[in-house]
């Protein structure tokens, strides 16, 4: 069930325009007095909304209103001041909104608002209106007629013009949808009609029309292409048989089928299922039978790149596997040859392109095969297959039909092809049986499955000798039903309720079901995918087990999303209409004779695997709850209208005062047959109006009582919300403690977090340093070759004992050179030690003369000597410091 995130919202209550959008009008003064209140609806299909993206087209008595959700939104929401506006209504019907912009001249009433009125041509109520396709047609039905708008481009009706818009209209069928003849049931666009301009309407004489719509032809709105007499039909034997419509209006015989075929609903599976579907049309009676068309065709087609493929690759597999299989029915082989008929012409045909709005693609348009026959075979009525246990009403009353339609079997047709089909996700998952929905006047909802499958089938020929291959079929063609459940409880019912059903917008297995007592959301999301897993044999279980669990496990879910207040179930419900757009969101849209009902829900996800039934251990080990909500959504209250009619009192005084009782008043009262009847008419009509003001107050108090109680709860929730969020924010309110602003707990927890990022931050740091220093990570190839090059260069300076060998090298190692220089150091010093004594002892012996003033030494040797010792000697001083030094920063590192 999709979550309700609230209710009607501001800009669609009153005194909104979009309000207006949806109001009846009501003219009291052509109706009795004291009773312009008490108007019903008649019997009958309420659908008066329609869509075409944002805009919405609400039908309003004879009149049509159309108005943008977007721009009603925006106008309302941009608005500063709304108290100052003063609604008023014309007599006609149609609706202006007066405020000082439009008093001032700036804009121009009821046109800057959003809607616009749109009249029509019908001469009564509208009970339904079906958008096209395409969204260029607009079908108007009231009881008996059918009228076609041309849809102008947005543009038209959002410009600046306070008049009503007068778009054209065609009248379908002028002759033949009068009220001297059976009403309109059903308007139904064909799903695989050109470009959308196919209609299918059914009459409750069960009469079929083919319509194909062309507004450069005028004819084609006054005559069918195609008209069948289901019961003549039903009772036809050959395909030369006449089963057109009698036009004799007045010469009607007696027959049993005009009661048990009397038509309640029909309808199209979806224009992507698979197989026939989008080409069989369903019919429910009234009655309770149920019967298919198929094929039905308008005289021009376009189907979808799928279908053909698809019927040719099943017929022709059917005829190769029905030829030569004796066991196989004449009847069997006969249908397939008729089928392979049929889509031989399609074969011989060449198809015309025809470009389709808003699409990069032009679509193929093929012709009616005429062979074997134009009109099908009626199949039905369907025999209903159900446990021995389940009762039976026989007493029901159908009032809707809704099918979903097969899956596309995209695996046969790409047999033995390298690409995959470009199908959507929607049409690839989903059931490969075609799913039958009914509806009752009670309020039942019935889900059958089609086993067998509806396909092609057409009535024998003429010639006797082929004829006696079609006997008798001795087994009607079965629906199984699969569940039924209710959606309206007993104490809901009413006499004249026409429950019915509406697609939903996120799933195709999913719709709604409106009823006078509210609105139910049914989803077939937790069986549909299940079953199909069974079909494909995908469970390796035994088949016992899986049909007793398929049949114990959770079935169709349905769920109440709106109730209708009490008493005031005399308004009915117009079929809901499910709407999802990024700027409104999703909700589904309807409205009483009074007052628009909107429901927004959350955004949908896509069903795929996921609307899969998941197991109990997978919902055990989900994730919890999400946390309540301080508020519920509830809906809008609308008190009732009889607080807001005027009392027919005053003019049932003023008539009596001109009338033939008027003597009655002037004199006093006296015990007469004139007095009594004076007396009757005044309590009939004061009682009516005090039993229904009665009842609208008592209502309103019950409410005012129920919203004290809803604030209690609120105020309690809120109470326990703040008391969360003081816990989770780290302050408890004492009695003894001073008050602290919110701002001051802020700024105190932000300090306090500050500080604890420092002193977290400054642990980091050292932690980081204890690492670098304690971790031993290894080394890569370049520092373990330098430390092999530093331990090379450490052995040539400082080598080890017993390494001081003579290197085989032709250069001399560091410390053979430093020895050397050492050696020659010490055999300097030695020589000049004892040059020094033989130079003092020749002084001693020649007058004290120094020897070394003997020796002549040229100065320019001696200084070339010491300078070259004292090079090498600092030379070979600086090499060791710096290998020192290299040392020492490596033994550090």
């Amino acid at each position: 069930m999709p979550k309700i995130k609230s209710f009607a919202p501001a800009w669609l209550n009153n005194p909104a325009p979009g309000h207006k959008l949806f109001e009846q009008p009501i003219d009291d003064s052509k109706l009795p007095a004291g009773l312009a209140y008490t108007k019903k609806w008649k019997p009958g299909a309420r659908r008066t909304i329609a869509h075409r993206g944002t805009e919405v087209f609400v039908a309003v008595g004879k009149h049509i209103r159309w108005g943008d959700l977007v721009h009603l939104k925006e106008t309302w929401e941009s608005k500063p001041s709304r108290t100052s506006r003063a609604q008023r209504h014309d007599a006609e019907g149609s609706f202006d909104v007066y405020d000082e912009e439009a008093a001032a001249g700036n804009t121009q009433p009821g046109v800057s608002e959003g809607y616009r009125t749109i009249k029509t041509p019908v001469a009564d109520d509208i009970r339904q209106l079906v958008m096209s396709p395409q969204q260029d047609f607009l079908a108007v039905l009231t009881s008996h007629t059918v009228h076609i708008c041309i849809l102008p481009d947005s543009s038209h009706l959002h410009a600046n013009d306070s008049t009503p818009f007068k778009p054209k209209f065609w009248t379908l069928g002028p002759t033949t949808h009068v009220t001297s003849r059976s009403g309109v049931v059903s308007a139904v666009w064909h799903p695989l009609g050109v470009n959308g301009s196919s209609l299918v309407t059914v009459t409750e004489d069960a009469v079929v029309r083919v319509w194909e719509l062309s507004t450069a032809d005028r004819w084609t709105f006054d005559s069918p292409t195609l008209a069948v007499d289901l019961k003549r039909l039903a009772d036809g034997t050959s395909l030369d048989q006449d089963f057109s419509v009698s036009t004799s209006a007045t010469n009607k015989v007696f027959s049993p089928d005009s009661f048990d075929m009397e038509v309640a609903a029909a309808c199209f599976p979806a224009r992507g299922s698979g197989g026939w579907s989008s080409m069989t049309l369903w019919v429910a009676m009234v009655g309770g039978d149920v019967y298919a068309l198929c094929p039905l065709l308008p005289q021009r087609w376009a189907p979808p790149p799928t279908l053909i493929p698809s019927l040719s690759v099943s017929i022709v597999a059917r005829v190769a596997a029905t030829e030569d299989d004796p066991e196989v029915s004449a009847e069997a082989k006969v249908l397939a040859q008729q089928q392979l008929e049929w889509m031989s012409d399609l074969d011989n045909q060449e198809p015309k392109l025809v470009e389709v709005p808003f699409s990069d693609f032009p679509a193929e348009v093929y012709t009616r095969p005429s062979r074997p026959g134009t009109i099908p075979r009626l199949q039905g009525p369907f025999h209903f297959e159900v446990n021995p246990d389940d009762e039976q009403d026989d007493e029901v009353e159908l009032k809707d039909i809704y099918v979903i339609g097969e899956k596309i079997n995209t695996a046969d047709l790409m047999v033995g092809e390298e690409d995959e089909l470009d199908v959507g996700e929607e049409d690839r998952n989903g059931l490969s049986l075609t799913v039958v929905c009914l509806l009752s006047t009670s309020g039942q909802v019935k889900i059958c499955l089609d086993i067998d499958g509806v396909e092609a089938k057409w009535l024998p020929p003429r010639n006797r000798s082929r004829a006696r291959l079609f006997p008798t079929p001795s087994k009607p063609p079965s629906l199984l039903t699969f569940q039924t459940f209710d959606t309206v409880k007993p104490a809901e019912l009413t006499t004249d309720s026409w429950p019915m059903f509406s697609e939903d917008v996120t799933s195709r297995y999913a719709f709604y079901v409106t009823h006078p007592a509210g609105i139910n959301h049914v989803s077939l999301a937790p069986w549909v995918f299940r079953l199909e897993s069974e079909l494909q044999g995908e469970s390796e279980a035994g088949a016992e087990f899986r049909v007793n669990l398929l049949v114990q496990g959770r079935g169709s879910v349905s769920d109440r999303i709106y109730t209708q207040i009490p008493g005031q179930n005399t308004s009915p419900l117009a079929a809901a209409l499910a709407m999802n757009d990024p700027d409104l969101g999703h909700f589904v849209l309807t409205a009483t004779l009074h007052d628009p009902i909107a429901l927004f829900f959350e955004t949908p996800e896509r069903e795929t695997s996921s609307a899969r039934e998941e197991s109990p251990q997978l919902i055990e080990a989900g994730e919890p709850a999400e946390p309540p909500t301080v508020w519920e959504p509830r809906p809008l209250f609308h008190p009732s209208e009889a607080l807001d009619h005027n009392s027919g009192l005053p003019a049932w005084l003023d008539h009596i005062k001109t009338g033939r009782r008027r003597p009655v008043i002037q004199q006093e009262v006296r015990l007469s047959i004139a007095t009594l009847e004076v007396f009757t008419e005044g309590h009939r009509l004061v009682s009516t109006e005090v039993f229904e003001l009665n009842n609208a107050v008592a209502e309103l108090f019950r409410k005012c009582e129920a919203l004290q109680s809803e604030l209690q709860q609120q105020i309690v929730k809120v109470a326990e919300v703040k008391t969360r969020i003081n816990t989770i924010s780290g302050y408890e309110s004492q009695d003894d403690d001073e008050p602290v602003s919110e701002d001051m707990l802020i700024k105190g927890r932000l300090r306090a977090a500050k500080q604890r990022q420092h002193e977290l931050s400054k642990r980091m740091d050292n932690l980081r340093k204890k690492l670098g220093r304690a971790t031993s990570r290894e080394l890569s190839d370049k520092e373990k070759a330098w430390m092999d090059e530093v331990r090379a260069l450490e052995h040539t300076i400082f080598p080890r004992e017993g390494e001081r060998a003579s290197s085989p090298s032709k250069a001399k190692q560091t410390w053979e050179r430093f020895e050397e220089i050492k050696a020659l150091r010490d055999a300097l010093f030695s020589q000049a030690d004892q040059l020094q004594k033989k130079g003092g002892e020749a002084i001693g012996h020649e007058g004290g003369a120094s020897p070394a003033r003997n020796i002549k030494i040229p100065a320019e040797i001696r200084k070339a000597k010491v300078a070259q010792v004292m090079g090498l000697l600092e030379r070979e001083t600086a090499l060791v410091d710096a290998v020192k030094s290299r040392l020492e920063r490596l033994s550090v590192s």
